[in-house]
């Protein structure tokens, strides 16, 4: 098992958790880059990056993509692919710009990723297995990556610390929502520790016995 390394780096107005992966090698992937890229850039340092990876549509999770790409690309003089979510969030990737004027901030951009993602597959970067979930509710497209040789999830906006993702939107489904977590995330082990899209970690343990939203 290659141990992976994260680093949370809180991005955008909306202090939205952009997570770097790394490994010993210098490697790196970067998930869900809201926005603030130079910041981003600056915590990578030297580290190589393989891939962006999107969890879902929203701009606070996915306004830095396009920008951040172009800037990693310049400065490894190589692709470096924005894969996810699934397609059913295509629709919020292309109104990103329209999301981010709505909020008053700027820098932010539509992303066409380099290929979408569907539940059950299996990526594989920086020498370890990334495993897909889609995980709707939150919105339709919403997927977790799960990084089952660390004990890790990233989980975007499905679950956080005593509580889950909202939706209130109007695609918005919150038996979809707590369906998934439940079958995709609750049946993880204890100390699985769940990297949130905002706040602070928590463990799948921890939210099994005490998040309200999950208690039968």
């Amino acid at each position: 098992m290659t141990p992976l390394y994260a680093k949370r780096v809180p991005v955008t107005p909306l202090r939205q958790n952009c997570t770097i992966l790394s490994n010993d090698a210098g490697r790196a992937v970067v998930v869900d880059p809201g926005g603030d890229v130079d910041d981003i850039l600056q915590e990578l340092g030297d580290l190589s990056v393989e891939a962006i990876l999107l969890t879902h549509g929203h701009l606070d999770h996915a306004g830095g993509a396009a920008p951040l790409k172009k800037a990693l690309e310049k400065r490894q003089d190589q692709s470096v692919p924005v894969i996810g979510p699934d397609r059913r969030d295509e629709f919020l990737l292309q109104s990103i710009t329209k999301q981010a004027a709505a909020f008053g901030i700027t820098g932010m951009e539509n992303v066409v990723p380099d290929r979408f993602v569907e539940g059950g597959e299996v990526l594989h970067f920086l020498g370890q297995d990334l495993h897909v979930a889609h995980v709707p509710g939150h919105t339709p497209g919403h997927v977790v990556f799960v990084d089952h040789g660390n004990r890790r999830v990233l989980a975007g906006d499905t679950l956080f610390r005593g509580t889950v993702g909202r939706t209130d939107f109007a695609y918005g489904d919150s038996r979809s929502l707590i369906d998934g977590i439940r079958t995709h995330l609750l049946n993880l082990p204890d100390d699985t520790v769940v990297l949130c899209g905002h706040g602070m970690p928590t463990t799948i343990g921890e939210e099994r016995r005490t998040n309200p939203f999950l208690i039968s």
